[in-house]
């Protein structure tokens, strides 16, 4: 039981993860520093997708789930609800290049809009 609390508790880290990707350029807009830790998490999610590289956080819930008794994603409110939305059905290459090039346009564009109320802040302080 320990091991499928522990690869329960990875899946969610997963998913946070890639929220973290997808709109913590958002914690930009209030934050100065965020930038700090979201550009090289934007950086690796984005190369993951573009590449199509295996993130290193699913052969270590895949091991965890073995070493538990588990075959696979099946049973619980985790595997129903949050492993279709990090490993979606129908996940083709194509589909994760489209996705790596959203994430980085979205990115751009809210880093865009960052720098811009910076150098606002920062004419209007001098």
């Amino acid at each position: 039981m320990g091991y499928r609390l522990l690869a329960d508790l990875m899946v969610i880290i997963h998913f946070a993860f890639i929220v973290f990707v997808l709109f913590g350029g958002l914690l930009a807009l209030r934050w100065r520093r965020a930038p700090w830790l979201h550009l090289p998490s934007a950086a690796w999610g984005g190369a993951i997708e573009l590449f199509g590289w295996i993130c290193p956080l699913t052969p270590l819930e895949n091991a965890l789930r073995r070493a538990s008794g588990a075959a696979g994603y099946s049973g619980g409110f985790i595997e129903h609800y949050l492993i279709p939305i990090i490993y979606p059905r129908g996940l083709t290459r194509g589909i994760q290049l489209v996705l790596g090039c959203l994430l980085i346009a979205f990115n751009i564009g809210v880093y865009f809009v960052v720098w811009r109320r910076w150098k606002r802040s920062e004419a209007e302080a001098t």
